[in-house]
């Protein structure tokens, strides 16, 4: 979702994949590349260009591409998967490598926007989109802004067609949204599966509402309701922007979350861990470039910051308003704080992890789980998938 204000854009974005996709912050330096250079992206390797731009991504831990990420611009891009008529054609680059290239070669929301539409068209889209089901696969639209304005680009196979933003909110989901382009290449059925409409509704509507960063982090923890998920068997929690896995066709987990203050100097926030109900969102900047001890997969390790918290939050979540609810006001009190004096990058990520470990030994252990019992079995599985432990009240390491 963006909101497009006198002052400067407004950004926020919600990653939902598969439940046990980690999801890792990387920062990535500008380069030079020779004559003759190649980009190996996640499935093919295309010609690269003489200069890359630094960009700060969200991306999956399997991926060359990105979910979501800003450069040095201040160019912010966000894509969703969309279902389409057109044929999937063969493996070449994911939405997700499209992204980051877009990134990586342009300097303003345009220029992302032309790099995307070039190469869709040279080298088309395909491919898995998942590590786990690799006969999932999907089309993508984005969101490309700067802190001038923003476009939504939107793709069925090779076609395409793009809107501008010049004021006011505008967000996307998993169906096409563009007038014509839309109602010649929408499948109605599976984007009603994924609950598209009436998640952009909310999320525009948000974004309508969104005056600054504490207003974007209120909107990506939406759960249609203060009494935490909503529960569907057909598509778990997939009707408001906070998403939790648990349906029997749909299932996705929101595994990250990204927010841009394009007003003035770019300020960035981003979770670096799932489900932002109980993550906490921490400042980004490109002048503090982190690394980590550990980079995910989809195997629980007690290293990587992403399933550090899977232990606070597949705990949590078993009882909403217990387990969340012993720790949001803290949570809150903490990220308001810390917009109004952001800290460096690496104190935010170290006081994070810090109260979290806390909020997970003093989390009630008698926490029975009162979600649905095909939520419950749906997440056994996962638990087991990722060889989560068993007692995920056990303290962190």
């Amino acid at each position: 979702m963006v909101n497009v204000t006198n002052d400067g854009v407004l950004f926020a974005k919600n990653s939902d994949r598969d439940a046990n996709e980690a999801q890792v912050l990387e920062w990535v330096p500008a380069r030079s590349h020779g004559l003759g250079a190649k980009a190996q992206c996640t499935y093919i390797t295309i010609d690269q260009v003489e200069r890359t731009n630094s960009v700060l991504l969200s991306r999956p831990w399997w991926m060359y591409g990105a979910e979501m990420g800003a450069n040095e611009f201040g160019v912010v891009i966000g894509n969703e998967a969309v279902f389409t008529r057109q044929a999937d054609g063969p493996t070449s680059l994911l939405g997700m490598d499209l992204l980051r290239l877009g990134l990586e070669r342009a300097s303003s929301a345009s220029e992302a926007a032309n790099v995307i539409v070039s190469l869709l068209e040279q080298y088309g889209q395909g491919g898995a989109c998942s590590y786990e089901r690799p006969n999932f696969t999907y089309h993508n639209s984005f969101l490309i802004a700067d802190r001038r304005g923003a476009i939504v680009l939107e793709t069925a196979g090779s076609k395409w067609a793009s809107e501008e933003v010049k004021s006011g909110a505008r967000s996307i989901s998993n169906g096409l949204t563009i007038e014509g382009f839309a109602s010649r290449y929408s499948r109605p059925l599976k984007s009603r599966v994924v609950g598209c409409a009436v998640r952009r509704a909310r999320t525009e509507d948000a974004a309508s509402k969104a005056y600054g960063t504490l207003d974007l982090m209120q909107a990506l923890r939406d759960h249609g309701s203060d009494k935490g998920p909503q529960w569907s068997r057909l598509h778990g929690s997939l009707e408001a922007p906070c998403v939790h896995a648990g349906g029997n066709v749909a299932s996705s987990q929101t595994t990250a979350s990204l927010i841009a203050d394009l007003r003035g100097s770019p300020l960035y926030w981003a979770t670096g861990t799932s489900a932002p109900c109980t993550s906490i969102f921490k400042p980004l900047r490109f002048d503090e470039p982190m690394s980590w001890v550990a980079t995910p997969t989809n195997k629980f390790d007690g290293e990587s910051i992403w399933w550090r918290h899977e232990r606070l939050h597949r705990a949590a979540v078993r009882q909403y308003r217990t387990g969340v609810g012993s720790y949001e006001a803290e949570r809150d009190l903490v990220e308001r704080s810390w917009i109004d004096s952001p800290p460096t990058t690496a104190a935010a990520f170290f006081i994070a992890q810090e109260l979290e470990q806390r909020w997970l030994e003093y989390l009630p252990r008698d926490i029975p789980d009162q979600r649905p019992l095909f939520v419950q079995r749906k997440w056994r599985k996962l638990d087991e998938a990722a060889s989560f432990p068993v007692d995920a009240l056990q303290t962190l390491p």
